[in-house]
């Protein structure tokens, strides 16, 4: 993966939003991105391993109404018994721990976290680390100061410091979750309600390729008229992709809200379900 990779793709996937009733075949949407057709193919198939067309046939409301409807049963099932094989990656290797009440009424105080931004197969991020766990992973765009206060905002007593070398390891760790041999645990640090926390403990048992809804999740809760509540929580979630709030759409198949962007959404979506179809 190229550093520059995503922008394109993300712009690919805007265009093809924009001009879905018009059906934009392969050189109409290379020729948006400045690119010959065989340039932009060979770079759509590095970094999501489908072809373009295929790509799109995932991000279309029928095929997610599909799988909404194939993964209601697993997910079902998978709340009392647990999921086995390779759906279960995020279950068994992101170890989910709460700051205590003191900490979560102090902002942080006392606790270190160390910062750093970088690439990731998603657009820049940055990532945030405790002794004790990640408490942040934030897409980004342009606008680096914005995540940096957002940071300084969700802990104002911790001491931050900016260390790259730390942080990338994190984050290397953190992409590799479902290619590495040998993945490692990923103890994650959150600062939230226990609403807001069993939302995201809750998000960790649907696996990559599925897909539910805020009422089905909701329901899993128990509390089945709060999906309102559960989406505001989802859209809450400070570790982006690692808690896959990505997996959540609306009943009527439609994308619904991103914090980190709709194409954002799109793209990872997007890459999860050709891998999914690879397996």
């Amino acid at each position: 993966m190229k550093p520059d990779d995503y922008a394109r793709i993300a712009q690919a996937i805007q265009y093809i939003r924009a001009q879905a009733t018009q059906q934009p075949d392969l050189d109409e949407i290379a020729a948006q991105l400045g690119l010959s057709a065989c340039h932009f193919q060979r770079l759509f198939q590095r970094w999501a391993g489908v072809s373009p067309k295929r790509f799109v046939q995932f991000l279309t409301i029928q095929y997610a109404k599909t799988r909404l409807k194939e993964s209601g049963s697993l997910l079902e099932a998978s709340w009392d018994v647990g999921l086995s094989g390779s759906g279960r990656l995020h279950d068994l290797f992101v170890v989910v721990d709460a700051v205590t009440p003191g900490e979560f009424k102090s902002g942080g105080a006392g606790l270190e976290i160390r910062w750093g931004i970088h690439p990731s197969p998603f657009g820049d991020c940055l990532i945030a680390h405790t002794g004790r766990g990640i408490c942040t992973l934030y897409f980004i765009d342009d606008n680096r100061a914005a995540a940096l206060e957002h940071l300084r905002r969700s802990w104002p007593e911790a001491r931050l410091s900016n260390d790259y070398a730390l942080t990338s390891a994190t984050l290397a760790d953190v992409f590799a979750l479902f290619t590495a041999s040998e993945p490692k645990p990923l103890p994650l640090l959150l600062k939230g309600t226990n609403f807001q926390l069993q939302v995201w403990q809750a998000l960790l048992h649907i696996p990559a390729g599925h897909l539910t809804t805020y009422g089905q999740l909701a329901v899993q809760l128990g509390q089945p008229a709060a999906s309102r509540a559960v989406g505001t929580a989802v859209g809450a979630n400070p570790v982006a992709w690692l808690i896959p709030c990505h997996r959540v759409l609306r009943s009527d198949g439609l994308i619904g809200g991103y914090r980190w962007g709709v194409e954002r959404k799109l793209a990872i979506l997007g890459q999860e379900m050709a891998q999914a179809e690879q397996c």
